[in-house]
């Protein structure tokens, strides 16, 4: 796990095929490597969903990217993804360094955007439904 940092797992819209145009040639840049989950709970914040990361939670399937080494891809990313390094708690999503599960339970740490707890609550999805197949944008 000594790659920290230069590896993204995407479970909404940056998901390939899923992206909008306005984070799309951004998510092209990045490097596909597979397939992985973490655990947590998905909230539906109406037109995206939010995960909440809980190692007790249910599984969350998305994909692990490798970022290249342009340091603009990042801040673009937490432009789209509403995360200020510089003040986290004011942030929708809070960018985080969280070890993702991939086959054979290997895991691999990378960066997750993660829904920041100040925000109201919001109920989450029921078990099996993703917020993703019933809306426009979705994260």
């Amino acid at each position: 796990m000594s790659d920290s940092g230069q590896y993204l797992f995407v479970y909404g819209t940056l998901l390939p095929g899923r992206a909008p145009a306005e984070i799309a040639p951004t998510v092209d840049r990045l490097k596909p490597v597979g397939d992985g989950f973490v655990r947590g709970r998905i909230h539906d914040l109406g037109a995206y969903p939010g995960v909440v990361l809980d190692e007790a939670g249910e599984k969350i399937s998305g994909k692990i990217f490798r970022l290249p080494e342009e340091p603009e891809v990042l801040k673009r990313l937490d432009e789209y993804e509403e995360f200020n390094a510089a003040q986290p708690e004011g942030s929708l999503f809070v960018r985080r360094e969280w070890p993702v599960t991939r086959s054979g339970n290997r895991k691999l740490v990378c960066w997750v955007y993660v829904y920041n707890p100040h925000a109201a609550a919001v109920p989450a999805a029921a078990h099996g439904e993703s917020p993703r197949s019933r809306s426009g944008r979705v994260r």
